[in-house]
């Protein structure tokens, strides 16, 4: 009996060693958000600063990029570059939170158009609505 425990409690454990989770590093996660502004619009923006209305991102392979919007228009995302991304569905609405893995090296590039014009939604802006480009450079 106490050889079965024990060869059940060792196949516990090498199941669980073999298991991505069991042994994986967590995957580093990048924040953006689209933030509102008066002058065309919206641009990029990490915790601590603005990067415009292009932006570019230079991560590793399994990166999670998380990308909110604290703007009140909803937004469509279109990827224009690089290998296959798993996107989803391409509306991202206010409030919400879209999650990008980035799994091979390469170049992507991704727009973000907003699908209301800020006067749709009461929002007061300086020259012509922009849409946002993120390029998203992925080294090993």
């Amino acid at each position: 009996m106490k050889r079965r425990r024990l060869v059940l409690a060792l196949a516990v454990v090498v199941l669980f060693a073999a298991t991505p989770e069991g042994g994986a590093v967590a995957a580093t996660t990048v924040r953006l958000v689209i933030s509102h502004v008066v002058s065309h619009c919206h641009v990029w923006r990490t915790s601590t600063k603005t990067l415009g209305a292009a932006a570019r991102l230079v991560v590793k392979p399994g990166t999670r990029l998380v990308i909110r919007s604290d703007c009140p228009m909803d937004f469509d995302f279109a990827q224009t570059k690089g290998p296959p991304l798993a996107l989803g569905a391409p509306r991202t609405y206010a409030g919400t939170s879209r999650v990008i893995v980035f799994r091979k090296a390469g170049l992507y590039r991704l727009t973000a158009t907003n699908v209301e014009t800020p006067e749709e939604r009461g929002l007061v802006t300086l020259g012509d609505t922009n849409t946002l480009t993120l390029t998203v450079v992925v080294r090993p």
